[in-house]
């Protein structure tokens, strides 16, 4: 009797499992990008934002709560995302990065969507603290070193978000993915600012050399700069290859 009484409970706890792991998987895709107000352009980022270091959108199912835990999806270096497995659902949306906040009390800019089947498409136009452009291309010096020139400059007119520069880094690493989260100590170079001596920069061309004598090999570069403002997120350039020979 004991096993015939086992067996049942058995039974009856799979048939329950079943009932309730019966759900089809998320099979939506939701992708965008995250523009540059000023320039139309992609905002630049790292690709850890899942974890707050660069850009990540954060979605708040509310067609499944009034009070949702989050979900993080991070985005590109490019500045563009995609999820392609979302379950279909009302979202509240928004952007988090190296930008004046999409949350701001009397300016949300929070976008409600709704995903009901293939490919949604959400954009984000953002204003990013700095930008970083380049100047010129990168110079392989003949001691195997790397010169680049780039000039920064506010993204913002928001005088509650233009706080001193804090850092200028060129990044470089012999992966595409290159970044604060990703470079070679060995060879990048991080300035430190104090107080606002780093905004003599803003609008001048600043050029920057790499330390240490690069091997021979193809190198990715990438220029960083931040503000001293909340998680002291980076603002990127683009990314630029040089070939040691």
């Amino acid at each position: 009797m004991k096993y015939t009484a086992l067996i049942i409970a058995v039974s009856t706890l799979l048939l329950s499992c079943s009932k309730i792991d019966n759900y089809d998987g998320p099979t939506e895709t939701l992708q965008g990008r995250i523009i540059d107000a000023g320039t139309g352009e992609n905002v630049q980022s790292e690709v850890s934002g899942d974890n707050g270091n660069g850009t990540r959108i954060k979605l708040l199912e509310t067609s499944w709560s009034d009070n949702p835990t989050p979900l993080y999806v991070a985005t590109k270096q490019d500045g563009t995302y995609a999820h392609t497995k979302i379950f279909k659902a009302t979202y509240k949306m928004i952007a988090e990065g190296a930008f004046v906040p999409m949350d701001l009390a009397g300016n949300d800019q929070s976008q409600t969507i709704d995903v009901q089947g293939g490919v949604t498409t959400v954009d984000f136009t953002v204003e990013p603290f700095l930008r970083i452009a380049w100047v010129g291309e990168p110079v392989v010096n003949a001691n195997g070193s790397v010169t680049v020139q780039v000039r920064v400059s506010r993204g913002t007119q928001n005088s509650a978000f233009q706080q001193n520069i804090t850092n200028l880094a060129l990044f470089i690493s012999p992966y595409q993915y290159v970044g604060n989260n990703n470079f070679d100590n060995r060879y990048a170079r991080i300035v430190s600012y104090s107080g606002s001596a780093g905004n003599s920069m803003l609008g001048t061309t600043v050029t920057i050399t790499s330390t240490g004598v690069l091997p021979k090999k193809d190198w990715y570069l990438r220029v960083g700069a931040r503000i001293a403002y909340g998680t002291n997120r980076y603002n990127y350039s683009t990314i630029k290859m040089v070939t040691i020979q």
